[in-house]
């Protein structure tokens, strides 16, 4: 798993350098500003240990921040896929809804199994956390994309349906989320529910034992 993200690493990387040398060509200052910081934040990530049973942040997880920021401001702004690909945006909310939900289930599973922590929670409770969890931060999200468009004056809120001022987008954004979150914590309660059920291990008990170092003492 390592070797697979700093391989994507290296792609993202590869990639963003062959389109910084076009926006330094075209004068582009803005863009090549903001490729320039995503290349750095990238490539620090690499300095976050990986070594297995021992990382400070999962490499799965490392892995979807880096494909959600890329496609994001990377695809999404600078290659215009926003305006380009009508769903783009859709799209990428409803898949951080449904990992954001998965990424919430995880955070609370791991205090359930802990040892250190005197917590027990049922699966539908769960399930509750991981919907509010994702949709919060799809909320935040809509904070930061309102700032950059600020800031930056870029336009990550979007005129849509004939609305100017973003609030449609915004709206239509939160909807997907929200769907996303219903779909990830449904699914998570159904799964761990049945793995149980069955006295199975469910996958989030095997990931948690692969990081048994996050609430050791």
């Amino acid at each position: 798993m390592t070797s697979l993200y700093r391989l994507i690493v290296v792609a993202v990387e590869v990639t963003m350098a062959a389109e910084m040398t076009f926006l330094v060509a075209n004068a582009r200052w803005m863009q090549v500003f903001l490729v320039a910081g995503l290349m750095a934040i990238i490539a620090l990530s690499l300095l976050i240990p990986h070594k297995q049973g021992s990382a400070l942040i999962p490499v799965e997880i490392l892995i979807f921040l880096t494909l959600f920021v890329f496609a994001t401001l990377f695809l999404g702004e600078v290659r215009d896929f926003y305006r380009r690909i009508w769903w783009w945006d859709l799209a990428l909310h409803g898949c951080s809804g449904l990992l954001l939900g998965l990424l919430g289930f995880l955070v609370l599973y791991l205090l359930n199994e802990s040892e250190v922590v005197n917590l027990y929670m049922r699966p539908a409770f769960l399930a509750l956390f991981a919907f509010f969890f994702a949709f919060g931060i799809g909320g935040l999200w809509e904070i930061v994309e309102f700032t950059i468009d600020h800031a930056f004056g870029t336009q990550m809120q979007k005129p849509m349906l004939g609305d100017p001022s973003g609030l449609t987008d915004t709206m239509w954004d939160l909807i997907i989320d929200a769907a996303g979150a219903i779909v990830a914590s449904g699914g998570g309660w159904l799964y761990i529910r049945k793995a149980r059920d069955h006295g199975k291990r469910d996958w989030l008990a095997r990931f948690a034992a692969r990081y048994p170092h996050f609430f050791a003492e």
